[in-house]
């Protein structure tokens, strides 16, 4: 059987941690930052993990992650 392809813009976007939940950078972080407090700005740097059902999409496109 051939190998499976990673699909390269899930590569760069997502990581699995080691309990094989997927990791993610959290949105709204990039632009119209005055408006923003900077408490918000400390908790969107953290990263945020993708809900269950994502999870499994995500993980499809990432055959040997």
């Amino acid at each position: 059987m051939p190998k499976l392809k990673s699909c390269s813009g899930v590569k760069k976007r997502f990581k699995i941690s080691a309990n094989g939940k997927v990791k993610r950078k959290k949105a709204f972080a990039r632009h119209i930052l005055s408006k923003k407090s900077s408490a918000r700005m400390r908790r969107l740097r953290k990263a945020g993990t993708s809900t269950d059902g994502d999870g499994k999409r995500i993980k499809k496109l990432l055959p040997y992650g």
